[in-house]
């Protein structure tokens, strides 16, 4: 199959190039208006129906209103010379709001902007007195407004709003400030627009760079851009979709992981086909362009079949996980993936043959026979040097996953301290409990026809004021039907942190399962009980994913390379490098830089990207010292042939996905991402793929594809051959 497509791409070179533009367009216009109804940014509506913050949240829907979709900032007002306000301020400040919340908010759009292609977020912001400081100070009013708050269109409307209260209040003599998770949202967007912008333009002038200096060819360098870019198109416009028609939703944060990865693996995939394209018109000069385009495809195709149903075998164990940020995860990479495979067999084989030769231009590579390379003399010390290499590659990441002594996990949703929101969180903190404008909930619901009364839920009120921790306690609010009621804990601890979670899901749901009234059922809702839950749905995912991938794995490897041996080998390798690489980032993030841990979701993650694209790189290396093998002659030196033939593409390659994820930083609340994926893809190319792996191959030789053994037949004829190759296959026997 991967033969006949990529031969009927060779042949209908410029129908196939023409069909993924339109292809590639369509959808990438399409796409991002597609990801914006599937995509949502609260982690509660992730979790499980079992989980008792679920189940609050699903009161909070049916019995008060709260809309699924809604989300909400906090706006406090005070006056501008910082005295007391006085009851004809609040009168003024309420009528204000309530003004406010009489006019609809436009969301603006650009003039160049189709309609049909942004949702129009336009609305009528609910605007509710929240509670007023006990010295006076300010008073705070709850600004609800309906959809995603990572949502462009949605902050737009947001910020509107912002400026026109702002606007409306200084006329009045007052002053506002905005906080809750839209405004950190959009202040957050807006400190790091330029870094997501010039981090976009570095990874692009990356591959640019880097190709042209390997390839000396302007053309090499942005054809590969070209291809991933039409086919990114198609694979976002996929993977909306695939979720629009299957009701799957998706983390806000998954369209741009895709975007990275598609970029990454695309870059990677031409790559791979670009360096053994030259490679055999070096060879055969005298061969026509697109039959040998056809071969390269063909040949070279296997290997990224194999490391793609790799990644998608990867991803697609995220089915079994019970959070539904993780599981929504695993089908989106799956289907983004495959769609870059396809057009890896179809788009680039007939790039390769539309260009040919010209392809390299203006370069004169391909009429002589290269020059004795770095490639090549590390091939030779290789071979010649095994063992020491491979303990000095092994001592660096045993070092590397020390650091995972003593990790802890970090559920926070992290986010900027220096935009406006912080500012003003920060000032609401010295007057109020930290919890005050993200409180937990004691939602209760009767059991009976018996309608609840504001007297029955004394004695759960009494027994709450005594915890520790609580510092405030709004009265009992019951829903118009008297069947359901809520109550307000303000924490003195941030809802984000380790305190509040111990205190949501300890002392807080213990109290309320001890005095919940007779005839009623309790459930804990709010960030931090959400968050304590979270952490209990991953933790069971962890226990399940990581066993299931990698025997997924496992099994992709061993039908690849028929052999026991060879597939345990690269397993344990990559495993190494996601022991050292989560290690780094423990000692990173959590030991040097003194945080509360690692992110919660970087050990999933990491595991699936540096597991998976990082067997990418092992496979191509293998395959190639399997062929490499197969000719007479010592093992040693088909390693050392394999070294100098792919590591210059996976060394390249390993760049510039590492380039791709590093941009992952200009993201809010990626940081610990972006370094993992990093460090770990520079560590599976470099230390992996180019010394852990063929030093074994060394080591072991022919023993590696056990329990069968490469044959021996005669080497093909190379018209032009390499003679700084042959010097190092003769020092090497």
């Amino acid at each position: 199959m991967i033969r006949a497509l990529t031969g009927y791409a060779t042949r209908h070179a410029w129908k196939v190039i023409a069909l993924w533009a339109v292809v590639g367009i369509g959808l990438g216009v399409l796409g991002p208006m597609l990801l914006g109804r599937v995509t949502q940014a609260q982690s509660a509506d992730f979790l499980p129906s079992g989980y008792d913050s679920a189940a609050a949240l699903r009161i909070a829907e049916e019995q008060f209103g709260v809309k699924p979709d809604a989300t909400t900032a906090t706006m406090l007002v005070a006056r501008t010379d910082g005295t007391p306000l006085t009851a004809a301020d609040q009168q003024r400040i309420e009528r204000e709001a309530a003004d406010l919340g009489r006019h609809r908010v436009t969301m603006p759009r650009k003039e160049d902007e189709p309609a049909f292609l942004v949702p129009d977020h336009s609305q009528t912001p609910r605007i509710a007195p929240a509670m007023l400081a006990p010295d006076r100070s300010f008073e705070l009013f709850a600004v609800e407004l309906t959809g995603n708050a990572a949502e462009p269109g949605v902050q737009d409307v947001y910020r509107t709003f912002r400026d026109t209260a702002r606007t409306q209040y200084t006329d009045a003599g007052m002053r506002t400030g905005f906080t809750g998770g839209l405004a950190a949202a959009a202040d957050t967007a807006d400190a790091n627009r330029t870094a997501t912008t010039v981090g976009g333009f570095l990874v692009v002038g990356l591959i640019v760079l880097l190709n042209v200096l390997v390839f000396r060819s302007v053309l090499a360098a942005l054809v590969p851009l070209l291809a991933v870019a039409m086919i990114s198109g198609a694979a976002t416009g996929a993977v909306a979709g695939a979720a629009a028609l299957t009701g799957l939703t998706l983390d806000s944060g998954t369209p741009g992981l895709i975007s990275v990865v598609l970029l990454g693996i695309g870059i990677d995939y031409l790559l791979f086909l670009l360096f053994r394209y030259r490679e055999h018109l070096r060879n055969r000069p005298d061969q026509p362009a697109r039959e040998a385009a056809a071969q390269v495809s063909a040949r070279v195709g296997t290997a990224i079949t194999s490391a793609a149903l790799t990644i998608v075998a990867a991803f697609a164990t995220l089915g079994t996980a019970t959070f539904g940020q993780f599981r929504s995860l695993g089908p989106a990479i799956a289907v983004a993936v495959l769609v870059m495979l396809l057009g890896s067999l179809t788009l680039m084989p007939a790039l390769l043959a539309a260009c040919g030769r010209k392809l390299y231009w203006p370069s004169r590579s391909l009429r002589r026979p290269p020059r004795e390379r770095l490639a090549t003399r590390y091939g030779t010390l290789l071979a010649r040097r095994p063992l020491p290499l491979l303990l000095a590659a092994v001592a660096v990441l045993a070092a590397l996953t020390a650091g995972t002594l003593g990790i802890r996990m970090d559920y926070g949703l992290g986010g900027r301290t220096d935009t406006p929101a912080a500012a003003t969180a920060g000032e609401i903190t010295r007057a109020l409990p930290a919890g005050v404008s993200d409180p937990t909930t004691v939602y209760l619901t009767a059991d009976d026809a018996t309608p609840l009364t504001t007297a029955r839920l004394d004695d759960l009120t009494r027994a709450l004021g005594t915890v520790d921790g609580i510092g405030r306690i709004a009265p009992a609010v019951l829903n118009d039907t008297r069947h359901a009621a809520r109550i307000d804990l303000y924490l003195t601890a941030d809802p984000q942190s380790q305190d509040a979670r111990d205190l949501a899901a300890g002392p807080v749901r213990d109290t309320v399962a001890a005095h919940t009234p007779p005839g009623t059922t309790a459930h804990v809702g709010g960030t931090a009980a959400t968050l304590a839950d979270i952490s209990t749905a991953v933790d069971h995912d962890l226990r399940i994913v990581f066993p299931v991938a990698a025997a997924l794995i496992g099994l992709i490897l061993l039908l690849l390379l028929r052999s026991l041996l060879a597939p345990a080998v690269l397993m344990l390798s990559v495993g190494l490098g996601f022991a050292a690489t989560l290690g780094a980032a423990t000692l990173l993030f959590q030991h040097l830089l003194d945080g509360p841990g690692v992110n919660f979701t970087l050990p999933l993650v990491l595991f699936l990207f540096v597991v998976a694209l990082g067997t990418d790189y092992n496979i191509l290396v293998t395959d190639r010292i399997r062929e490499e093998m197969r000719h007479p002659g010592p093992p040693r030196a088909a390693v050392a042939r394999a070294v100098r033939h792919s590591g210059p593409a996976v060394a390249t390659a390993g760049l510039v996905l590492a380039g791709s994820f590093a941009t992952l930083a200009t993201t809010p609340g990626t940081e610990q991402v972006a370094f993992a994926l990093t460090l770990g893809i520079l560590l599976s190319a470099l230390v992996l793929s180019l010394v852990l792996v063929p030093a074994l191959a060394a080591l072991l030789g022919r023993t590696l594809w056990w329990p069968l053994r490469p044959t021996h037949p005669e080497p093909a004829p190379e018209p032009a051959p390499d003679r700084s190759a042959l010097r190092a296959d003769v020092r090497v026997q």
